[in-house]
């Protein structure tokens, strides 16, 4: 899929946490599931409240001090909350919160994606999760996933790209993610051995857009939005994945209109061009008249991706690829893959 070169240095995130936050949109809630116990007591209280004691007991809980510390993170971003079951004074059980439901559907997105690793199927509770996790996570994080979604990229180019690493910090996560399978090597460019996305880092693309839509709706203002990076990274890595679209052909674009624009002015997005009913090329510009489109603000575009409800969000043109697009896009990355809201 012929893409452009990125041009200029890629900057870290903004956000309400602060200019250089470590988690750009989605990677806060991501980062939750680096520690496989979070995901266990999440399922352990899906059917209803449970006792700290009976926790305990949960396969794969390493330790009672380990528990109270998971749960106490858990309770701290508003997932669990502590109920009084029967009005016995100092018995409490935990339970989950809407927050907590919705980071189950998260970790089932997580799951999905992990069976689906190169090599073979990994368990949400291997070293090897927590590796690739952490990876992906940190390769969004440092738009290291924006850079490698436009073309196969050197450590050292991308040294040249992302000015806020240092080189031994993209060759450490250079080297996370090759392990990992999230990348792998496609031959070399006279700067080194050049890089390029696996379609399982592709594949990532649904639980990035699950942890988003988590966190837009319950840490609004303290997790930061998505971006401009977020969005072209989002439908770069995504788009070439669709096998098919309803054999409608032309061009479109899939347009969000940013956090704090002014009007339709602050937008970013992908122009997408589709030829025998399959994506050909995706390039982050929007500055020809397409044969169709579609745009909303971030919240309702997530929605639409996530639960496959694109009724929000407005359209026009002459033949509904763009429409089309999107709606190929959820079936892709959820309904495909057995995990729907």
């Amino acid at each position: 899929m012929p893409l452009p070169t990125p041009q200029g240095e890629l900057a870290p995130t903004s956000s309400a946490n602060g200019p250089q936050s470590q988690f750009r949109a989605g990677g806060r809630v991501l980062s939750l599931f680096s520690s496989a116990q979070h995901s266990l007591i999440l399922r352990r209280l899906a059917h209803g409240p449970v006792a700290l004691r009976d926790l305990e007991d949960t396969q794969g809980i390493s330790s009672p001090t380990a528990l109270r510390g998971n749960i106490g993170n858990l309770i701290g971003i508003g997932a669990l909350e502590k109920r009084n079951p029967d009005g016995e004074p100092g018995v409490l059980d935990n339970a989950l919160t809407p927050f907590g439901r919705d980071l189950l559907f998260v970790s089932a997105v997580l799951d999905v994606w992990l069976s689906r690793a190169p090599a073979e199927p990994i368990s949400s509770e291997a070293t090897s999760a927590k590796e690739a996790i952490r990876a992906m996570v940190s390769a969004w994080g440092s738009t290291m996933l924006r850079a490698l979604a436009v073309r196969s990229l050197s450590v050292s180019e991308l040294d040249d790209l992302i000015g806020s690493l240092s080189y031994p910090a993209i060759a450490r996560r250079i080297a996370a993610m090759d392990d990992a399978g999230l990348i792998s090597a496609v031959g070399e460019n006279g700067k080194g051995p050049a890089y390029a996305p696996t379609r399982w880092l592709r594949e990532a693309t649904g639980p990035l857009l699950a942890a988003m839509h988590c966190e837009s709706q319950y840490l609004d203002g303290w997790a930061a939005p998505p971006d401009r990076i977020d969005v072209e990274t989002l439908f770069l890595l995504a788009l070439p994945l669709l096998g098919s679209v309803d054999g409608v052909d032309g061009t479109c674009h899939l347009v969000i209109q940013l956090d704090g624009g002014d009007d339709r002015s602050d937008v970013a997005g992908v122009r997408a061009t589709v030829r025998g009913g399959k994506p050909v090329s995706c390039v982050s510009t929007l500055d020809e008249a397409p044969d169709d489109w579609i745009s909303g603000p971030a919240s309702r575009w997530l929605t639409a991706l996530v639960e496959g409800d694109t009724g929000e969000l407005e359209s026009g043109g002459r033949n509904g690829l763009s429409v089309a697009l999107a709606e190929a896009l959820h079936r892709r990355l959820f309904d495909a893959g057995g995990a729907s809201l």
